[in-house]
């Protein structure tokens, strides 16, 4: 006690010494007075002083309630030996503290009930625990018997005669305090759901403490029912006084969290810090998440249906499993989450960064994606049906067997990125940027190629079926063994393509650039080769029934010995027919 008044007198000289200080500009010169105006001097040294009493009582308050912390946490003289240092995560039978219950819940309520904990006054409680000049496990068990009974409305609904909030409200209008019943209702729960939460965080951190001290906010998950709604029904009660009134006072101390099983459908958690929570199974459909820091969280298997999660932050995030279909992800950060077998169905992703992301098996159907970074992302074997991907970062991406059948990737870059056996039929890629990428196998039958790079692309065994690549750079493009029977390649470049054993049945050439092109072995039956440029190319046992070469370049061409030329067409308008094929055909 004597400690205690020692420092209540320091706080009190300071304060009169500061209070003299600031009525010093009174006695300036009329020279200082002319600078600094007499009213504007008094008016500043009053705001000082309010500044120095508020500070004043601030102190006193948190010298009080850190001696509080450490009073409930004292056992009844002679009970010490009843606490063990087991694993135990409740109190032993008949253990007493030296304030009882009733006592300890009056003080609560005095002095937590006017206004919401301030983290650096939160960090100076925690010293307490972390000095281990408090119990931490009877600390949390004592909080937590508070907690439930506030949750269930026991304090608020008491007669007149056993009204704690109402007992506070009334000390309080005393002191010309003037605040509503469920303001300090309110108050004081919210500020024991704060001490709860970060008395987990610390215990979690320190494995002498992991069993003993493990708080679920929303009630523990049982088999009987699936989902529990206890923090939902605080967070509308808190947000009853004012929309958000939750998420600014507890958000920022829900890190670390145990939230699993909870339903918080439709809640307004703007802002809020769940960083490293843990909301596995969670529902949290329809709920307003915007700009909440969901990094490192556990999401596995959560239901986040048609949240509103623009901005939020999930980088490294465990989302595998989660339902996120027509949720709006737009502007936000899942660089490095892990989203596989995630449904994402007609989901708003359009911005998002999604770098370095597991999306495998995840389903994007008809999931808006444009501009979205998905660079170095494992989109393999995902369901893109119908995606909007244009002008997506999908460089060095794997969409191996991914299905982006009838995907709109228009002006995407998919440079450097690997679509083996790949659903790309009826896609969009107009001006797509599809260099050095590894296309075996992948089908583009029908795909709209117009404008789109190919260069150095490999596209062994790949299916064209109908696809209209009129103008496309296939510039030294591998497609040996590829089927492009019937495609449109006129004005295409594919100098020093590999063609090797292709099937270019029906294909259209004209006017391509086919110079030092590699076609040996490729079955050219039908093509239209009208006015391209097979200069330096090789055609050697190539089939060329039924081709048309009228106006082709031949200058320097490579073909067969027992070269077949039968059914060819155009050879007599052909330029630069090489003196030896000339002599073999007889077109001299």
């Amino acid at each position: 006690m004597s400690t205690y008044l020692s420092q209540v007198w320091q706080l009190l000289r300071n304060y009169a010494r500061d209070t003299r200080l600031e009525e010093m500009p009174k006695n300036t010169s009329v020279k200082t007075e002319a600078v600094l105006p007499l009213g504007k001097s008094i008016k500043e040294s009053y705001k000082s002083i309010k500044f120095g009493q508020d500070n004043l009582r601030e102190d006193l308050w948190s010298q009080r309630l850190q001696e509080s912390l450490e009073k409930w946490t004292v056992p009844k003289s002679g009970l010490t030996y009843k606490i063990g240092d087991g694993a135990s995560d409740t109190l032993p039978s008949g253990f007493c503290f030296r304030v009882c219950d009733r006592q300890m819940h009056e003080e609560i309520y005095d002095l937590l009930g006017n206004g919401a904990l301030k983290p650096e006054i939160v960090s100076q409680l925690m010293e307490l625990v972390v000095g281990q000049k408090i119990r931490p496990e009877l600390l949390f068990w004592r909080l937590e018997d508070f907690y439930h009974r506030w949750c269930q409305g026991e304090f608020i609904d008491g007669t007149p005669d056993d009204n704690l909030p109402q007992k506070t409200m009334l000390k309080l209008a005393a002191q010309n305090i003037a605040i509503g019943l469920r303001q300090v209702d309110i108050y004081t729960g919210l500020n024991v759901l704060i001490l709860l939460l970060e008395l987990h965080r610390y215990a979690q951190e320190r494995d002498q403490f992991k069993q003993k001290i493990i708080f679920y906010p929303s009630a523990q998950p049982d088999t009987d029912n699936f989902f529990t709604s206890q923090l939902l029904r605080i967070i509308n009660y808190s947000d009853a006084l004012e929309i958000g009134n939750f998420s600014s006072i507890v958000g920022q101390f829900l890190k670390g969290g145990n939230f699993k099983g909870a339903y918080l459908s439709d809640a307004n958690l703007t802002g809020a810090d769940f960083r490293g929570a843990d909301l596995s199974l969670a529902y949290l459909g329809d709920a307003n998440l915007t700009g909440v820091n969901f990094s490192g969280a556990n999401l596995n298997g959560a239901n986040l249906g048609d949240a509103n999660l623009s901005g939020a932050n999930l980088s490294g995030a465990n989302l595998t499993g989660a339902d996120l279909g027509s949720t709006n992800l737009s502007g936000a950060n899942l660089s490095c989450a892990n989203l596989s077998r995630a449904d994402l169905n007609r989901a708003d992703l359009s911005s998002t960064n999604l770098n370095r992301a597991d999306l495998n098996r995840a389903d994007l159907n008809r999931t808006d994606l444009s501009s979205a970074n998905f660079s170095h992302a494992d989109l393999s074997n995902a369901i893109l049906f119908g995606a909007n991907l244009s002008e997506a970062n999908l460089r060095s991406a794997n969409l191996n067997h991914a299905d982006l059948c009838r995907a709109d990737l228009s002006g995407a870059d998919l440079s450097h990125a690997i679509l083996n056996g790949t659903n790309l039929s009826d896609t969009i890629l107009f001006s797509t940027n599809l260099s050095d990428a590894i296309l075996i196998a992948a089908d583009l039958s029908y795909a709209k190629l117009n404008g789109a790079k190919l260069n150095d692309a490999r596209l062994n065994g790949a299916m064209f079926l109908g696809a209209d690549l009129s103008g496309v750079d296939l510039s030294r493009v591998i497609l040996n063994e590829a089927d492009l029977s019937g495609v449109i390649l006129s004005e295409a470049d594919l100098s020093g393509a590999d063609l090797t054993d292709a099937i270019l049945f029906g294909t259209d050439f004209s006017y391509a650039n086919l110079n030092s092109a590699n076609l040996s072995g490729s079955n050219l039956s039908g093509a239209i080769l009208n006015g391209a440029d097979l200069s330096h190319s090789n055609l050697s046992y190539a089939i060329l029934g039924g081709a048309d070469l009228s106006d082709a370049n031949m200058e320097e061409m490579t073909w067969g010995k027992k070269q077949q030329w039968e059914g060819v067409r155009g050879l007599e308008t052909a330029v630069n027919v090489p003196e030896a094929l000339k002599e073999e055909l007889g077109l001299n």
